[in-house]
């Protein structure tokens, strides 16, 4: 293993000797037969790791079991598994672990950049280039550069999203207020509805990413979404000015109490309950929050009275921009090239996820973007539902967008500002010393990969 790519995986699997005891058994094990049972109907099994845990997912693990159900009626033999974990626990714990034993699932959830280009380095996921060419969907996709790392495809996105703010439509109109064009005018907003007794932005910070999608359209409107880019080459700095400044604001919104108070304490789910309820009045989520504003189950009479708006420039006339991302997907392992029949498994999996009813179907049934190209029309006429037509327009009103910060810098620096993020937000650090710390943390990243 090379030196450079041994500090870069070993950035990235940073987990106790316990969790790697625990998920190192649990992989997949290349096939007794070999290669002999290729057109065998003897049974075998693959696993799927998903993160369509909980109710606001419900839709999507539907969608996920009907391809399940078709992958297996199509390959004789076949059982999936199917093995459900949150998201972020998958992502920081599980799948690290199971990667440093280099036993991943056939087939798990992961992110693009950076986590799939530092197992394809090292040999880890399977090369899906081939595999695109033959089902003729290669050029299929809006994008597909979040998993491509030295030319080869090692993943491919299920969606993509937009981040911007929720709002109460009837609170606005019975108040007389309307979508702002500048940060200004949020804020204006913002007091208006504290001073109603109401909370300004719903927020949950128990898990630090919840907030950085505040932190991270703020810096990249002060700062330029250039300047994410740069950290990890040495060119910027988080210290730089205008990146204080930017996160310096949403220091400044928590001084002010547009956040309901003990946020720190708060689940995921938390937020989108403080609007629903009618206690909070906006909230910054990602554009996937829709599926919950839209299913009477869990919004209840909200359903209909919840819209979105980007969130606006400093300065009106200013470009807007926005995060809008391809990163989230499935990835698969490469120990499935030495099982022909799990290989058809993966071909028939991919086949039956990526089609344009599946994609279709989850835009109609959950409000996930599409991944593959699609023109606006197809998809506003396939939901009509107002929440959504103002998510479309918001998507078309973008100027600039840019990838999440996770996706541009190494996960000790994404450590670092989750928990630095979170000490600014309970009063231990200022906004200055934070970014001093995330800044000695990305040297050293960078000094590791020279």
């Amino acid at each position: 293993m090379k030196k450079k790519g041994l500090a870069l995986l070993m950035s990235l699997l940073f987990v106790s000797s316990a969790l790697l005891s625990a998920c190192g058994d649990k992989g997949a094990e290349k096939p007794s037969g070999g290669t002999e049972g290729a057109a065998s109907n003897e049974p075998f099994e693959i696993t799927i790791r998903h993160t369509q845990v909980g109710e606001s997912k419900k839709f999507r693990l539907a969608l996920l079991n009907d391809v399940v159900s078709k992958t297996e009626e199509a390959v004789p033999g076949l059982k999936i598994k199917l093995d459900a974990v949150d998201s972020e626990v998958n992502r920081k714990e599980k799948l690290r672990g199971e990667m440093a034993a280099g036993k991943p699932p056939e087939v798990f959830d992961v992110f693009g950049s950076p986590d799939a280009g530092v197992y394809s380095k090292e040999g880890l996921m399977l090369d899906l280039t081939p595999i695109l060419e033959e089902l003729g969907i290669k050029d299929k996709f809006s994008t597909l550069d979040p998993f491509t790392h030295e030319g080869k495809i090692y993943g491919l996105p299920i969606g993509i999203s937009i981040e911007g703010i929720f709002y109460n439509k009837d609170y606005f109109e019975q108040k007389g207020l309307t979508v702002p064009k500048t940060l200004a005018q949020l804020e204006q907003i913002a007091e208006a509805i504290k001073a109603d007794g109401k909370i300004p932005f719903a927020q949950s910070s128990k898990d630090a990413w919840i907030p950085l999608m505040t932190t991270n359209n703020l810096w990249s409107y002060y700062a330029g979404p250039e300047v994410t880019y740069g950290f990890k080459t040495g060119e910027t700095k988080w210290t730089d000015p205008k990146v204080v400044e930017g996160i310096k604001k949403h220091e400044e919104w928590v001084e002010k109490g547009y956040f309901k108070k003990g946020e720190l304490g708060f689940e995921y789910a938390d937020m989108r309950n403080q609007i629903i309820s009618g206690e909070a009045v906006m909230m910054m989520d990602g554009s996937w929050a829709n599926s919950v504003f839209r299913d009477p189950a869990q919004a209840g009479d909200m359903v209909g009275k919840i819209g979105y708006f980007n969130l606006p420039p400093v300065n009106e006339g200013d470009p807007v921009i926005v995060m809008q991302d391809a990163n989230n997907g499935y990835g698969f392992s490469a120990s499935v090239a030495e099982d022909p029949r799990k290989l058809q498994a993966v071909k028939e999996f991919i086949k039956n996820m990526w089609t344009d009813e599946m994609q279709l179907r989850g835009l109609k049934e959950d409000g996930v973007l599409p991944a593959m190209k699609m023109d606006l029309a197809t998809m506003n006429s396939t939901s009509d539902d107002p929440l959504m037509q103002d998510i479309f327009r918001g998507v078309s009103e973008i100027n600039k967008s840019f990838p999440a910060f996770d996706a541009l810098v190494q996960a000790d620096v994404n450590t670092a500002l989750s928990m630095g993020i979170q000490q600014v937000i309970g009063g231990e650090l200022n906004t200055e010393k934070m970014l001093e710390n995330v800044q000695a943390v990305q040297e050293a990243a960078n000094a590791a990969e020279e």
